[in-house]
C-alpha cells in the first residue's frame, strides 16, 4: 500500500499571513515562563496543592489544607497554590501562618470564580493554563490533591500522565479525603486498569489518606529520600 500522496492544502502558511495578534500572544507566553522561572528559582523544597475555589471556610476540607499546609511550611516547604479563594485561599493562608516556607499563589486570569487571595509572598499572574501547569510541576517536590471540580481533576490528570511518561520526577501525589476520593480510584481499578489501559504500577503513583500529618510524613520521607539520591548522583 502507497502511504504517500500530495496534501491536500498547502503545509507552510506564508508568514505573513499569520495575524499580529498571534506574535504577541507568543511573546507573552514567553514572558510568563521567564517570569515563573525568575521567581521560582527561590523556593525549593516545596509543596504543590490543588482543590476547589468553591470550597469556603465552612467546609472542613478548608481547615484541613490550612492544617496541612501550615504544617508543610514549618518543616521548611515552600506551599504552591493557584492563588485564588476557596481551597486554594487555604493552602496559602496555612502557609503564610507557617514559620519557614514560603507562600506562593500562580493565579490565572479568568472570566469568574478567580480572584486572588491576600496570603502570598509570591504573587504570579498567568493567562495561560499550560504555563502556569508548567510552574506547578517545575520546583515541585510532591502534590497534595484536595478534593475539587475539572480544574483540580484536569491538574490530577496532567501530574499522573507526567510522571508516568517519565516527563516528570516521581514523587507523591497524595489525594486527601477518602469519602470524595474512593468512588474515582474504584472506577479506575474497575475500568481502566480491568480495560488495561493503565497499568498496577500507575495506580501506585497515587496515595490515599485522610490525616494532615500523615500527609506531612509522607512528603518528608520523600524529600529526605529525594535528597539522599540526588547527593550520591552529585558524587
Amino acid at each position: 500500500m502507497n502511504f504517500h500522496r500530495k496534501p491536500p492544502k498547502p503545509l507552510i502558511t506564508n508568514i505573513s499571513k499569520i495575524p499580529p495578534q498571534e506574535s504577541w500572544r507568543m511573546f507573552q507566553i514567553i514572558a510568563e515562563f521567564t517570569d515563573g522561572v525568575e521567581y521560582l528559582a527561590t523556593i525549593p523544597p516545596s509543596v504543590s496543592i490543588f482543590g476547589s475555589a468553591r470550597l469556603h471556610e465552612d467546609s472542613p476540607y478548608f481547615s484541613l489544607t490550612e492544617e496541612i499546609a501550615k504544617k508543610l511550611s514549618d518543616l521548611g516547604f515552600s506551599v504552591v497554590s493557584g492563588g485564588g479563594p476557596g481551597l486554594m485561599t487555604a493552602a496559602n493562608k496555612g502557609a503564610f501562618r507557617g514559620s519557614q516556607g514560603l507562600s506562593v499563589g500562580l493565579n490565572i486570569n479568568l472570566p469568574h470564580e478567580q480572584r486572588s487571595n491576600q496570603y502570598q509572598d509570591i504573587s504570579l499572574n498567568f493567562r495561560h493554563f499550560f504555563a502556569r501547569k508548567v510552574m506547578f510541576v517545575k520546583y515541585c517536590n510532591a502534590y497534595v490533591v484536595m478534593p475539587g471540580g475539572f480544574g483540580t481533576l484536569d491538574e490530577l490528570a496532567e501530574i499522573l500522565a507526567l510522571i508516568q511518561t517519565h516527563k516528570a520526577r516521581k514523587v507523591p501525589v497524595i489525594l486527601v479525603g477518602s469519602a470524595f476520593w474512593q468512588g474515582l480510584l474504584d472506577w479506575f481499578v474497575e475500568q481502566m486498569l480491568a480495560l488495561g489501559t493503565i497499568s498496577e504500577e500507575d495506580m501506585a503513583l497515587m496515595q490515599l489518606v485522610d490525616d494532615a500529618d500523615e500527609v506531612v510524613k509522607i512528603i518528608s520521607a520523600s524529600y529526605q529520600e529525594q535528597d539522599t539520591l540526588d547527593t550520591v548522583k552529585s558524587f
